[in-house]
């Protein structure tokens, strides 16, 4: 049948290489005399107006989009037109194209199928990878319309219609199991200082620590990836192109009100502040120099470990921990430790010249994960505040719209190049087994605010200077008004 090449029909692998080859290799949409709308550029797209750009996503009967441009074009044409316009757009081009195809002939009729299955390839490709485009009544109604239209394409069988009904329960399903995510989040979703605890007196040494709950630092740091791969999950690729489209630009377009807000990116950032936060109370609140020297040395293991797995995230929020002012302090607690492994993460975290050594290291497991056999090897958690401001400062730099208006695509190749390579990223599935037991520590153990973090330290380590004093004196004095 002819709607089985929707299954078969040939694609272009995602971003073969750094900035749209997808454009080559694929027959180009017919533009007539309108050659220089969109524009290219050694066979790669580099501009175009907004209407050109909407008639090379959709089908022809001799024209399919590659997977590139499908996913660059839907991820960053939420910056200058809402999902629901953009589908009103792609329905207008379907009637006309169907009407020049409906003229009644066996052979138009076969065509006509084709066309159909073109369609419903791109509707697919669209309601699996940005479902949350469908989330509103305008876009689903526009969805509906356009199924419809092309139902009417093979109504002798039915077999369209079978296929946009599994399209459609498949997106329903995708909506609810997200926007359940987002209630359950939203129930617990707590800022960091919520949790902390303004100490009135020392801990007790027999307190449980992270050591009375695993003391194997690579069993930690896989289950610190276990946490990480699952919070990443819920990352979606529009929420990526947030940093985007909530911006002040050339553009100024009137849906970026109507976007819904999520708490995505806040969330997984919330995970790293916490992690650092918990590192940072570990060790403050012990009480004797010779454990708390273990701790420090057993937080560089974890660290260490980390790294070897590519998850840099939980890295370097670990390092962030130790070098938060009340452990840093501690110099006697750090005369103790043997220093050089910290000194190497500290050496891969450098920021000097933009964090080149970190970029190395990334790269690195980035070419091991391409060619790995074993979920183990295929780990990357890139360090996600610089991903996120790896994609700002993209966006500042290069304009949205050319000096003629048209869309500055090359820019947008880009940006869809590195939230595509995050997305690879995040679909590893973890093998690592869940421990309960060390992940409930990890998710609830009490994190100490800054001002409490600062009592311990001193508590442990007493002022050494005129500003330590001052601060100390401050903080007693905030105690004992609010006892």
């Amino acid at each position: 049948m002819v709607l089985q090449s929707q299954e078969t029909m040939p694609q272009t692998p995602i971003f073969s290489s750094m900035l749209g080859s997808s454009c080559s290799g694929q027959v180009q949409p017919d533009m007539g005399e309108r050659c220089v709308d969109p524009v290219y550029q050694d066979g790669n797209l580099v501009s175009g107006s907004l209407e050109a750009l909407i008639e090379r996503l959709v089908p022809t009967m001799d024209y399919y989009p590659d997977r590139t441009y499908i996913f660059t074009f839907l991820l960053s044409s939420r910056v200058f037109i809402h999902p629901h316009e953009l589908l009103a757009k792609v329905g207008q081009i379907c009637i006309k194209q169907k009407q020049q195809l409906e003229t009644g002939t066996e052979a138009e009729k076969a065509k006509l199928k084709s066309f159909a299955a073109k369609i419903i390839q791109l509707l697919k490709e669209w309601t699996e990878t940005f479902p949350y485009d469908f989330q509103d009544e305008k876009s689903m109604k526009e969805l509906k319309e356009i199924a419809h239209r092309i139902t009417q394409c093979d109504e002798e069988n039915g077999t369209v219609k079978k296929i946009i009904s599994q399209m459609t329960q498949n997106l329903l399903m995708a909506l609810s199991a997200r926007s359940q995510f987002q209630e359950i989040r939203e129930k617990f979703r707590q800022p960091v200082t919520d949790k902390g605890t303004i100490l009135k007196t020392k801990p007790q040494s027999t307190q449980k620590d992270i050591l009375s709950v695993c003391c194997d630092p690579l069993i930690l740091a896989q289950q610190l990836t276990y946490i990480e791969l699952e919070r990443v999950s819920n990352i979606y690729p529009e929420d990526l192109m947030q940093i985007v489209s909530h911006m002040d630009s050339l553009d100024n377009h009137k849906c970026r009100s109507d976007v819904t807000k999520t708490y995505n990116l806040e969330a997984y950032d919330n995970w790293f502040n916490c992690l650092s936060m918990l590192v940072a109370t570990e060790i403050c609140r012990i009480v004797k120099k010779k454990q708390r020297t273990r701790m420090v040395e057993f937080f560089i293991d974890v660290a260490r470990e980390c790294f070897n797995i590519g998850n840099f995230n939980s890295m370097m929020a670990i390092i962030s921990g130790m070098n938060l002012s009340p452990v840093a302090r501690l110099k006697k607690t750090w005369s103790k430790v043997k220093t050089a492994k910290f000194d190497v993460l500290e050496h891969h975290m450098d920021p000097s010249s933009n964090f080149c050594n970190y970029r190395t290291a990334l790269q690195g497991a980035a070419q091991r994960s391409q060619t790995a056999n074993s979920n183990r090897e295929k780990i990357v958690i890139p360090v996600f505040n610089l991903f996120i401001k790896d994609i700002y400062f993209l966006h500042k730099i290069h304009t949205n719209r050319l000096p003629n208006g048209q869309i500055n695509f090359k820019k947008f190749w880009e940006i869809s190049r590195q939230i595509h390579d995050f997305l690879t990223w995040k679909q590893v599935e973890c093998p690592f087994e869940k421990d309960k037991k060390i992940q409930t520590y990890l998710l609830t153990a009490p994190i100490y605010s800054e001002e409490a973090l600062f009592i311990a330290s001193f508590e442990s380590e007493g002022p050494e200077n005129h500003m330590e004093k001052d601060s100390w004196k401050t903080l007693r004095t905030t105690l004992l008004n609010r006892a």
